[in-house]
């Protein structure tokens, strides 16, 4: 083995200067790659919380297909109660009988008198009283009139045939 002799040179007590500069590198480096790290963190949590959104939302597509499926089938029920056969298989079971052709007056042009309770006149000082008809005790007498007759309306020949 060798022996080794300290040197005897004369730089030994010779001390290196520090640099200040590489203490801020360093701080600035550190910086850096947290910034970097913080990005990476961030962008993985914006993916994974669309990739819930994107499950999320197929589930909500799986309901609303379920929704109007339920929606047509009880369209489908509603009108199958409506149909006019269950109606009259319905009305016999009640003890209803069809319309006879004796019940049915068609020149009858007003309606039957029909009394309506009206509230008392003071109360609604801006209904015309005329209007409503006779007045007794409180209780109106409510008719139709025959709906007037309807003039044919004068045409033009050269409009109706510029616009057709």
């Amino acid at each position: 083995m060798i022996r080794r002799i300290p040197s005897r040179q004369r730089n030994a007590p010779v001390a290196r200067e520090r640099d200040r500069g590489a203490l801020l590198r360093l701080a600035l480096l550190l910086l850096c790659g947290l910034a970097l790290a913080g990005g990476f963190v961030y962008a993985g949590g914006q993916h994974f919380a669309a990739l819930g959104f994107g499950y999320q939302t197929e589930k909500l597509r799986e309901v609303r297909t379920q929704l109007a499926e339920e929606q047509r089938r009880l369209l489908l029920e509603r009108e199958a109660a409506a149909s006019p056969v269950r109606l009259e298989r319905a009305a016999r079971q009640l003890g209803m009988q069809p319309l006879q052709a004796a019940q049915i007056d068609p020149l009858k042009r007003t309606i039957e008198s029909a009394e309506v309770t009206l509230p008392a006149p003071s109360r609604l000082p801006s209904v015309n009283q005329s209007a409503a008809g006779p007045v007794l005790n409180g209780q109106a007498k409510l008719t139709r009139l025959p709906a007037p007759a309807r003039a044919e309306p004068a045409t033009n020949r050269n409009y109706s045939a510029r616009t057709r």
